[in-house]
C-alpha cells in the first residue's frame, strides 16, 4: 500500500482511509461495515456492547473475536442476555473465545435489561440513538477526526441516566462512527461517497424495534 494525503492506495488502486493499514479483515470491515447506516436494533446493541469492551484495547481485537461475542452472547438477543445469570457470567470469564473482563461481561447483560426498559419507552433503540445524529456529518482530513462530540457527550450522559455502563462519550462515539451516525470516512476514500448515499437514502427509524 502507498499513503498520499492520509489515504492509503490498495493494491487494488483504491484509496482508503488510513486505520485499517493493510490486515485483509480489518479492510473488509472498514470496506463493507464502518460508517454505513444501521437501524437494526439488534446490530445497534451488539455495536455498543463490543465498543465498551474494546476499551482499553484495539478494535482489531475485537473485530477478530466478533464470532466468539456473538456465540457466548447468544447473537447480542437482548431479551436472551437479560435473563443471564451468575452462572452464565462464570461461563463467560472463562470463555476464551472472547474477552474474559468480569466488569464487561456483567455490564453487557445490564446494557440488555436497560435496552429492553429502553424499548418500552422509546420503541426502539434505533429510534432512540438516532435522535443524537448530528446535523453535521463530515470531518474531512486525518487530523480533524475526533474521539468526541456534543452529540457524543449527550448520548453517553442520557445512556448514563438510564442506568447504561461502558458508555463514555469517547466509546457511543466511535458506535456512533461505525454505526453510520456519521460521516467518519476521509474525503478522497472511496467509501466516503457510498456512506454518504446510504446515508441521505435512510428512512429514519420508527419506533418499533427491528
Amino acid at each position: 500500500m502507498v499513503e498520499r494525503d492520509g489515504l492509503l492506495i490498495g493494491t487494488d488502486g483504491r484509496a482508503r482511509c488510513w486505520w485499517p493499514g493493510e490486515a485483509p479483515d480489518y479492510v473488509a470491515y472498514h470496506d463493507r461495515e464502518w460508517g454505513r447506516p444501521v437501524t437494526e436494533d439488534r446490530r445497534l446493541f451488539e455495536k455498543l456492547c463490543l465498543e465498551g469492551f474494546q476499551s482499553g484495547l484495539s478494535w482489531l481485537t475485537i473485530l477478530r473475536k466478533r464470532e466468539g461475542f456473538r456465540a457466548a452472547f447468544a447473537g447480542f438477543d437482548p431479551h436472551v442476555v437479560a435473563r443471564f445469570g451468575e452462572a452464565d457470567v462464570a461461563r463467560l470469564v472463562a470463555d476464551p473465545g472472547i474477552v474474559r473482563h468480569r466488569g464487561k461481561i456483567e455490564s453487557t447483560i445490564n446494557n440488555a435489561r436497560r435496552m429492553l426498559d429502553l424499548i418500552e419507552r422509546e420503541g426502539s433503540l434505533a429510534a432512540y440513538v438516532w435522535r443524537f445524529e448530528p446535523a453535521r456529518t463530515v470531518r474531512g482530513g486525518r487530523g480533524e477526526i475526533v474521539a468526541t462530540t456534543p452529540e457524543s457527550v449527550a448520548l453517553s450522559k442520557d445512556l448514563k441516566k438510564r442506568d447504561w455502563s461502558f458508555v463514555g462519550p469517547t466509546t457511543v462515539y466511535a458506535f456512533m462512527q461505525a454505526m453510520g451516525l456519521v460521516n467518519d470516512h476521509m474525503e478522497g476514500c472511496f467509501c466516503h461517497a457510498e456512506a454518504e448515499a446510504e446515508r441521505a437514502a435512510l428512512a429514519p427509524p420508527t419506533g418499533a424495534a427491528q
